[in-house]
């Protein structure tokens, strides 16, 4: 029989891939099972790192919205001067007097509003002490009669918003300033919206009632 010719380079390179491959797959699969002493996380730790991870994406969310919760500090004023308005039957309303010379996005107004909604809610809830049935009759009016809400440019800066809120307070109403954080847009305690009411019509336009809509 005649002999068969030595197998060309370029076979054996080949061949020498694929034992090389079927080698190191099958090492890895003996290595992942332990064959070989190293330790398999097991699937509480490969959950912990995943819900670190996890963790991790959402503080960068976090971080990049632009109007976290508790970005805002609100300021509580005392709840003393506030008017029950006993003998008025007028809607109630709450208006937001925006600052305009800040160049607040629309989103971080929305955020601001809202902040000035809560404190003023929360203000007026507090009305009541402990007892949750006893609600501030203008707070009851509201929430009956839709909840109005006005929002208001303020062109003039924060004294003018400071200037509102005294004149609101003069005249029983509720009134809270929002200041930002500063972990955003604007500076740190930049005063940005002035929550009013929610308070009769008559009584909210006699401090705003000049103003335009936002």
């Amino acid at each position: 029989m005649a002999d068969r010719p030595p197998p060309s380079a370029a076979a054996i390179a080949i061949g020498t891939a694929i034992v090389s491959g079927l080698m190191g797959y099958y090492i890895g699969q003996a290595q992942s099972i332990g064959v070989f002493g190293g330790s398999q996380k097991s699937p509480a730790t490969l959950s912990g790192v995943s819900r670190a991870k996890g963790k991790d994406e959402a503080e960068d969310e976090d971080e990049d919205d632009d109007d976290d919760d508790g970005e805002e500090e609100e300021e509580e004023e005392s709840i003393e001067g506030l008017k029950s308005f006993d003998g008025n039957t007028e809607e109630c309303k709450m208006v937001f007097v925006v600052r305009t010379d800040l160049g607040m996005t629309k989103g971080k107004i929305a955020a601001q509003c809202s902040h000035a909604t809560l404190a003023c809610y929360k203000t007026l809830l507090r009305t009541g002490g402990n007892n949750p049935t006893t609600i501030h009759p203008i707070l009851r009016r509201w929430e009956r009669l839709g909840q109005a809400k006005i929002a208001l440019k303020c062109d003039g800066g924060e004294d003018d918003l400071l200037v509102l809120q005294a004149q609101a307070v003069s005249l029983g109403l509720c009134a809270q300033v929002i200041h930002d954080a500063g972990r955003t847009q604007i500076a740190a305690g930049s005063a940005t919206v002035l929550g009013i009411g929610p308070g009769p019509r008559s009584v909210v336009d006699g401090v705003t009632g000049h103003l335009k809509l936002l």
